[in-house]
Order: structure tokens, then sequence, then C-alpha cells
């Protein structure tokens, strides 16, 4: 099985926690970025394979996977042990809901972040749009507080939408729009899932290409 993933990727990430998460042995193959042409040029076997020509990129066989969401998906039913999904129906639908909306609401506020803070940038509005990016963002650590009341993980178990939570907002902290001290529900999902050495490892890897950008 391998892995083609961005140093930088937040959906590789989530695709390298979810293998981890199942033990799966995989070949890391990560492709060139820069911070002045960021994917440029793109890996021919990304390019050959996927044709959206982006990463995570999963080939396990002769099957092919992209998209972080399809990954995960694929993993859980071909290696359903241990579990990414809640069990019943009910906590399933909620664990779909909260990741595609971590990757459909949350990640466009922190790409306006990761485009005004953490690359070169002439837009004389990026000051405007780094803010309405934090108040968006602090608009949804509250809805999350809220929602992670009582429950230790997002859903029943520790699932994709936990996954999703954990390598956006470990992203969005870098870039200056942490939880606030209020979100008491979240700073404790968040010790809890941060412990877990998938987790640790790769948000390591991430901090440090980012170091070394």
């Amino acid at each position: 099985m391998k892995l083609y993933s961005g140093p930088l990727s937040l959906f590789s990430a989530k695709a390298r926690i979810a293998l981890a998460e199942k033990g799966l042995e995989h070949e890391l193959i990560q492709v060139g970025w820069s911070r002045e042409d960021r994917y440029l040029p793109h890996h021919p076997e990304v390019v050959r394979l996927n044709p959206k020509r982006q990463v995570p990129l999963l080939v396990d066989g002769d099957v092919v996977v992209y998209d972080s969401t399809l990954i995960a998906e694929y993993l859980e039913e071909k290696y359903p042990q241990p579990p990414l999904f809640p069990a019943s129906i009910k906590e399933r639908a909620r664990c779909r809901r909260q990741e595609a909306a971590v990757d459909e609401i949350w990640f466009p506020h922190i790409w306006d972040l990761i485009e005004t803070v953490f690359y070169p940038t002439d837009d004389p509005h990026v000051a405007e749009r780094a803010a309405a990016a934090q108040a968006e963002l602090a608009r949804l650590y509250e809805e999350l507080d809220r929602d992670l009341a009582g429950r230790d993980f997002y859903c029943d178990r520790f699932s994709v939408a936990d996954i999703a939570m954990a390598v956006m907002i470990f992203a969005a902290s870098t870039l200056g729009a942490a939880p606030p001290e209020a979100a008491t529900n979240v700073a404790r999902w968040s010790d809890a899932v941060r412990s877990r050495p998938s987790v640790a490892e790769v948000s390591a890897d991430l901090a440090a290409a980012a170091a070394a950008a």
C-alpha cells in the first residue's frame, strides 16, 4: 500500500492518521513542495492516477483512491478493525456530517489564514481577510464547544470526525486562531485527541515541515 502525501497537506494528514489508527503498513511518499511553487510541478504518479492532480492519493494493489473522505471510507470497508466510524446509524450520520462540515465549512476559513499568514501575498486586503477568517472560526469554536458537552469524542467513539477536527484545529492554532480559553469542552477533547500517537506524530511532522519552509 502507498500513500502519496503532501508535507503540509491537511487532507493528507487526515489520511495518514487514519492509516496509523488502523495499524496498516504502507509506504509514505511525500511529493515535492515549496513555499514559492507550492506543489508544482505535480508528482508524475499523482498526475497519472488522479485527474484532480492532488494529494492524498492511496494505492492499495490495483485499487486507487483519492480524496481524504473516500480514503477513510475505503479503509473502513476493507480494514474494519479498529473502527473509525461509529456503530449506530445515528452516530455515523453525526460523524459524517461533522467531517463534511470541517472540510467544507471550517477549511475555507483556515485556507484564508494560510494564504494571508503563511504564504507571501501582496493582497491589500490581507488584514481584513485574516480577521474575517478568525471571526468565523471563533463562531465555529463556540458551536463545537456546545456539541462536545458531555462527550469524550465527537461521536460515541474516536472517529474520522475527530481526525478531521484535530488536523484543522491544529492548523488554525498555528496560524493565530486557536480555540478560546472559554471553550473548555474543546480543550478537554483536544487534550485527549492530541495524546493519541497517530495525531501526535502527524502533527509533529506538519510542524516540522512548516518550520523548514
